[in-house]
């Protein structure tokens, strides 16, 4: 099914705002300068995002400069909720990111693959009651099942992020407009006032398809497949199953949980679809998507 690039996001630091490109690179991780940058958690260790800290979704972070291959983390200037400004390259910048986050933090840039410690997830206490834990992070009601996480990569269950990056699992996450359609008019005919922004999602490419009468969520027919878009080919991986960061609230947008009960009931809690790199390339918004298989 042709679909055209509308929109590439990319997110200097995991978690916080994003912000719009007209072209990209697509490497074998990701878009350069995508989760360039992360917290890590100095009270419970880990890295960690907006689940863990809602307030990160108000932040606005800049890069001095590009990424390249030298410097894959530039230097990243952060203004905060309330106009606040603070650099990587400032010595009290962990201080000032804690003071408005309520808890100990520090900014790291990303470290290489192999320093493996840096990426590991904190053990678990052994008093947690796990699915309790898991319903928390995925904003599931009792009666609702749980994500299956069967197609995540096996180092997820060991580390923050596949080493050597700060993205969750893959390293590219795509949406269609046609999923926010379906989402926003069925929750206004269910009497509902949920907005489904694509801001509350975080995709790196949104894509307009063809036939303006497709419905629901064609991403899901899209698993395994492969495709090209610009010079790069992509795979296209497994549903990304959502989150309680998509019920947060942030500039505009109201805290929601309904916006997980009706994703749940229409599509399972998925929306998107994680996307894998082939063979590297480049791209840019108003290429088409040629789907290879």
């Amino acid at each position: 099914m042709p679909a055209t690039i509308t929109d590439i996001f990319r997110y200097p630091v995991k978690s916080m705002k994003g912000h719009s490109l007209a072209q990209a690179q697509l490497t074998k991780r990701g878009i350069p300068g995508d989760r360039a940058w992360a917290l890590k958690d100095e009270e419970r260790g880990g890295i960690k995002g907006g689940k863990r800290f809602p307030q990160l979704l108000a932040m606005n972070p800049i890069f001095a400069s590009e990424p390249s291959a030298q410097d894959i983390s530039p230097q990243v200037s952060i203004t905060m909720e309330g106009g606040q400004v603070v650099s990587s390259s400032d010595p009290d910048i962990n201080a000032a990111l804690s003071k408005v986050l309520g808890s100990p933090v520090s900014l790291w840039p990303i470290l290489p693959e192999d320093q493996l410690e840096h990426y590991l997830r904190p053990p678990m206490d052994e008093n947690v009651d796990i699915e309790a834990y898991y319903r928390e992070i995925f904003a599931r009601e009792p009666d609702e099942p749980l994500p299956d996480v069967a197609g995540f990569p096996e180092e997820i269950l060991k580390y923050e992020s596949p080493p050597g990056s700060y993205f969750d699992a893959f390293p590219i996450l795509v949406m269609s407009k046609a999923s926010l359609i379906h989402l926003n008019e069925t929750a206004a005919a269910a009497g509902g006032q949920s907005n489904f922004d694509v801001r509350r999602f975080r995709p790196n490419i949104l894509l307009d398809l063809a036939d303006k009468n497709a419905i629901g969520f064609p991403e899901n027919e899209w698993t395994g497949r492969r495709a090209k878009i610009g010079s790069a080919i992509i795979k296209f991986e497994i549903p990304c199953p959502r989150c309680v960061i998509t019920t947060h609230g942030f500039e505009d947008l109201p805290k929601d949980p309904k916006i997980m009960r009706h994703l749940v009931k229409e599509n399972g809690g998925n929306l998107g679809i994680y996307v894998s790199i082939e063979t590297p390339g480049t791209f840019a918004q108003g290429d088409v998507l040629e789907m290879l298989d």
